[in-house]
């Protein structure tokens, strides 16, 4: 093989192979199956489990098909009987190497997917987001049907990435369904999947997303647009993880992580008999509410820089930085389209701007009227009134900064904690507090 430039190794031993193994990595071990201290096969099932991005080769002198499907089912790429043409082997070891490089391939793929989808990639300095990666810490890696709800553009989607590349299910797929982007004839089938002649259009059998995600997670997106018919499935799936294709009485049994989320409030949909309350019950089991982003100001400065530095990089642009005149711009603006609505904003901004730093004149318009439209409405106040504000914000800004523990909030602010507390009731922080379960 040396003289193919190939750099090999021999071990005339299993013991030798195996102390090989472990002081380098390989990319093709090709292995008799007797050796005069052991069995290739056992060579073959320590590859299988502690060196997976190993292909091997099986060589025998006694080839019978029983050998061959169990060399195969313990792990080997290719099995060559004795006497071995150099040929025949050279194909071999062309067909393992460029299986070695596909698997290495789809590994960097993996880890790059992981690295995108961690939760530290979700950027956030809030308190309130802080607790929820807290919870997915906690839930990630269980089987809990989790229901994350919020407005649209607040990074359900993503969030449903991390909770699943942070779970034992994360070398398994991840299926997306948006459950409000497909007509309600149709989403049973994207589902479930159909059997031929199911109905107008089914010209041959198709596996559903259910299937697609065995071992896997599958994210409902907007699950309160599931019909009554298919919320009976549903329902059935979390219940028994079984479910029939349609148009098929062949039942089907799936290992399925469900998460599901919804940007209507479905406790008022079970109340207008919309949703069916034994579904309500059955996916809220663990609850994300995910806050707008004008409930976090503080993330806007973040986010913005952020999404300046990925879309420089994404589209080959230049620009230093974001003015400060246009960041308090971004900061007062009401982002009803949420993170996403801001992302669009920055990218818009790096494609058009002219200058090295994003200014105001590269907003668009909706932002900058509705700054226009707060210097009108802007009324004389007296100084008490203009520093009402400043101080309210520096409060709430300590209170979360100390957990909202009003002992250290007070020493941080160099107060008592009873004229913290009369603070806090003036600016209704206490009230904050009360809501929060934080008092």
């Amino acid at each position: 093989m040396s003289l193919e430039g190939f750099q090999t190794h021999g071990a005339e031993t299993l013991k030798g192979a195996l102390a090989e193994l472990e002081k380098q990595s390989y990319s093709l071990v090709i292995t008799d199956v007797n050796l005069p201290d052991g069995d290739g096969l056992e060579l073959l099932e320590v590859i299988r489990k502690e060196h997976p991005q190993t292909v091997a080769i099986v060589i025998t002198g006694y080839g019978t098909i029983e050998s061959a499907v169990k060399a195969i089912k313990q792990g080997a790429h290719d099995y060559l009987t004795k006497p071995v043409i150099d040929d025949e082997l050279r194909m071999a070891v062309d067909r393992a190497i460029q299986q070695q490089s596909l698997m290495s391939e789809n590994e960097s793929l993996r880890l790059q997917l992981e690295q995108k989808y961690r939760l530290e990639n979700i950027i956030s300095h809030d308190y309130k987001m802080a607790k929820i990666f807290d919870l997915v810490e906690t839930v990630a890696d269980s089987k809990t049907t989790i229901l994350m709800t919020g407005p649209s553009g607040t990074g359900k989607s993503m969030l449903a990435k991390a909770i699943h590349h942070r779970s034992s299910r994360r070398n398994k797929p991840f299926v997306e369904v948006s459950c409000g982007a497909l007509p309600e004839t149709l989403l049973e089938s994207e589902l479930f999947g159909h059997v031929k002649g199911a109905f107008t259009g089914a010209v041959k059998n198709k596996e559903g997303k259910f299937l697609a995600a065995d071992s896997g997670t599958i994210f409902l997106d907007e699950v309160a647009n599931a019909s009554p018919a298919l919320q009976v499935k549903l329902l059935r799936v979390l219940e028994d993880t079984q479910f029939e294709p349609v148009g098929s009485n062949k039942t089907k049994t799936v290992d399925t992580r469900i998460i599901t989320a919804s940007n209507r409030i479905l406790a008022d949909e079970v109340k207008q008999g919309r949703f069916r309350e034994d579904l309500y019950y059955r996916i809220n089991v663990v609850t994300i509410k995910l806050p707008l982003l004008s409930e976090r100001v503080g993330d806007v400065r973040l986010l913005a820089k952020h999404f300046l530095r990925m879309y420089c990089a994404q589209h080959n642009k230049h620009r230093v930085g974001i003015t400060d005149e246009t960041l308090e711009y971004l900061e007062r603006y009401s982002w009803p389209g949420n993170v996403r609505e801001l992302e669009n904003v920055i990218e818009r901004a790096v494609l058009l701007s002219k200058d090295r730093f994003i200014g105001i004149d590269d907003l668009p318009n909706s932002i900058k009227q509705h700054q226009e439209q707060q210097e009108k409405t802007h009324k004389p106040m007296s100084l008490k009134e203009a520093l009402a504000e400043p101080e309210r914000n520096l409060i709430r800004q300590a209170l979360e900064v100390n957990h909202w523990n009003r002992q250290e909030t007070a020493k941080a602010l160099q107060i008592n904690r009873t004229t913290l507390f009369k603070k806090m009731k003036r600016y209704g922080l206490y009230t904050e507090a009360e809501r929060l379960g934080l008092t």
